[in-house]
């Protein structure tokens, strides 16, 4: 940053060779990759370093899946098993194995496919820095740093829980796959009791347990705290704080972390409690993500502009609640519980 500072001087003479490199690759016309038509490229690894904090500093994107989009891409399409229910002759979409005698014939079945199909929006992030502020390339590095991949990753995890999927990814609470557990009968307003506890875990795909954590509002933590199993005369808690009982850095339910995040609503509303299996969401972007800065934008304020793009979407990879092949209840790798409001 502070080589673009100085390119950017009157009667400057020594360019870094870093932005140098931009200009071989310059289009022709006004553009910001030649510093006398519009600015300098950030320097790249600046941008990858930004990228990398932002999925270290988003709690529920990290654990998703991501792929990363190659050139000449806006976005990914792919074949997926259309599965939604477990009953004979629907497993994998439409395969079924029969039991035969001998010289019996065989019976053709067949799987069934849909196409999931992500294509890239953009996620943007645009900052002022003073001539002076410049001058401590040290501290405007770490502030930008710090400040853009937290909030990039933030935008991110609200996407990935709340999203629509217009202009955005499509959220897990949006999605036609998750699963919303009835409340007990008679349950009081702004409570969480075991019995929501156990019916959410119930109807957790079993293949999603071992990867799945539970993400709480804050506000739902003192629920957790009083909440017990009943056994004869006695009991046991039903939740693990960390360190102590359970010596990990979070609390655990059926042994599963539970995490609190801003992005959950807060206690008694839709969305205050979130069992998930984020392997089963999948991410795409374009990689590394773009930079670029000027100094023209508002130079007779002394200022210079540095602007991020991060390319991304993201769906849920089931298109659909689980019907199993034995049981009453849809299952799925995303379960809240209904609002007690």
């Amino acid at each position: 940053m502070l080589a673009v500072l100085r390119a950017g001087l009157p009667d400057q003479r020594i360019v870094d060779p870093r932005l140098r490199m931009g200009m071989r690759n310059a289009v022709s016309g006004l553009n910001e990759t030649i510093g006398s038509e519009g600015g300098f490229l950030v320097q790249q690894d600046f941008a990858t370093e930004l990228l990398r904090r932002t999925y270290e500093t988003g709690i529920i994107a990290s654990r998703c899946r991501r792929i990363p989009i190659g050139a000449n891409a806006n976005g990914l399409k792919i074949n997926s098993i259309d599965e939604t229910s477990r009953v004979a002759g629907s497993r994998w979409g439409g395969i079924l194995a029969y039991w035969e005698g001998e010289a019996d014939k065989y019976v053709g079945t067949k799987p069934k496919f849909r196409k999931v199909e992500l294509t890239l929006s953009k996620l943007t992030g645009l900052c002022y820095a003073t001539d002076e502020m410049m001058a401590d390339a040290v501290a405007l590095g770490a502030l930008l740093e710090q400040g853009f991949s937290e909030e990039f990753g933030f935008q991110m995890d609200d996407a990935i829980v709340w999203g629509d999927g217009a202009g955005k990814p499509m959220g897990i609470m949006e999605g036609p796959c998750l699963v919303t557990v009835n409340k007990e009968a008679g349950q009081i307003a702004k409570t969480v009791v075991f019995e929501n506890i156990v019916n959410m875990w119930a109807r957790c795909w079993a293949k999603s347990r071992p990867n799945a954590v539970w993400l709480i509002n804050q506000d739902v933590e003192p629920q957790l705290y009083g909440m017990g199993i009943v056994v004869g005369t006695g009991g046991s808690p039903a939740y693990m704080p960390p360190g102590g009982i359970s010596g990990t850095p979070y609390g655990t339910l059926f042994g599963r972390p539970v995490i609190a995040v801003e992005q959950c609503q807060t206690l008694g509303t839709l969305g205050d409690i979130i069992l998930g299996d984020f392997s089963e969401y999948l991410i795409i972007d374009k990689g590394a993500m773009e930079s670029a800065s000027s100094i023209h934008v508002r130079f007779e304020y002394g200022e210079q502009v540095f602007r991020f793009t991060y390319r991304a979407d993201g769906q849920p990879v089931w298109h659909s609640a689980l019907t199993p092949y034995k049981g009453s209840s849809t299952l799925s790798p995303f379960v809240t519980l209904q609002a007690r409001a």
